[in-house]
């Protein structure tokens, strides 16, 4: 059996193909496309592929499988796999021929393939985070030229921006510096009323997200953001490992009888954790619904501050949504809150 690794990159990858004693059979660059691909590995016997996880990864392994090879899309975070590679000389050449020793010889660590339907899911879901971005900075611009000029825009919600702006009375050239942000606000209303009602109607239609809802300051956007990023409850072993993975732990330091911890480590997808930090604000500023989670990140903050309890509260609700997939079960240590957040 042959055994082979590509080094992606974005236009040419270097492959190398090895035989089961280690001997090169093939070690060039092609064009990092299907037709390159297809001409490589394309009436092949079937082989053993290794690529780290990447942007390009996954449609390559798609294209690698549909010529019949077993594809291995491997965490880059696994030092072992590049224990033939001289740190102090790096090139696709040794990095490709350290992947190659370490598809040989089975030294990787598999990284998680994220099913279809929830990378559809990921996309729809970032590109509604990136319109709701731009409609923030259009605003944020929008507020700041009219501060300039002595003028306040009133408060209230995104959506309502416009009819607010049309209650000032303000001299027709800055109305007409204004007007390409403000055509921008009306033309994103749409897209993001629709993109809201689409992510309404999946969380309604998806028993999983359902079940997350019923959490403490959970609401549509934060479920369905958790689960297209967890997507398989079971590739956690444990409560601990899904709270790592959204970066809410603590840094340590600690050996012997030293024992340091500083700030989370911020390790992994940074729009679910900035969801759920903003999901444990909701708990932390609802007065009543939140019951024993309020509770306990109000005694949290009188001892530790305000900003270390809620980002306590947001690892204790990564845990919860875990073990409420996991289990199958609603949240029913408290009663669901009268007020969540939007998110």
């Amino acid at each position: 059996m042959e055994y082979s690794a590509i080094d992606l990159h974005l236009r040419h990858s270097q492959i190398r193909i090895v035989e089961a004693d280690g001997s090169v059979v093939l070690d060039r660059r092609i064009p990092t496309s299907q037709e390159g691909f297809a001409s490589v590995f394309g009436g092949r016997p079937r082989m053993r592929i290794l690529l780290e996880t990447g942007t390009e990864s996954e449609w390559v392994a798609q294209c690698l499988e549909a010529h019949g090879h077993e594809v291995i899309v491997a965490d880059p975070n696994y030092a072992l796999m590049y224990g033939a590679r001289q740190r102090r000389v790096k090139t696709d050449q040794r990095d490709v021929a350290a992947l190659a020793e370490a598809c040989r010889l089975g030294i990787y660590r598999p990284a998680h393939r994220v099913s279809a339907e929830q990378r559809q899911r990921r996309r729809e879901l970032r590109v509604r985070e990136q319109l709701v971005r731009v409609r923030t900075q259009a605003i944020n611009l929008l507020r700041a030229q009219l501060r300039q000029e002595g003028y306040r825009l009133p408060s209230g919600s995104a959506e309502a921006v416009g009819k607010r702006y049309a209650q000032l009375v303000v001299p027709a050239a800055l109305h007409q510096a204004l007007a390409p942000l403000l055509d921008l606000l009306a033309h994103l209303a749409p897209a993001l009323k629709q993109a809201g009602e689409a992510a309404r109607a999946q969380a309604a239609a998806d028993p999983i997200v359902q079940r997350l809802m019923t959490a403490p300051g959970i609401g549509p956007i934060t479920a369905l953001t958790y689960r297209a990023t967890v997507d398989d409850i079971h590739r956690f072993t444990d409560a601990g490992s899904a709270s790592a993975f959204f970066g809410l732990v603590p840094q340590e330091n600690s050996s012997g009888e030293r024992q340091r911890r500083g700030r989370i480590t911020k390790a992994g997808p940074p729009v679910a954790r900035s969801l759920l930090i903003q999901a444990a604000w909701v708990v932390w500023r609802q007065q009543t619904g939140g019951g024993a989670l309020h509770a306990w990140v109000t005694r949290l903050a009188d001892r530790r501050g305000k900003r270390v309890a809620v980002v306590a509260l947001a690892r204790r609700l990564s845990r919860i949504l875990y073990a409420m997939w996991r289990d199958g079960t609603e949240y029913r240590l408290a009663s669901v809150p009268a007020q969540t957040s939007d998110v």
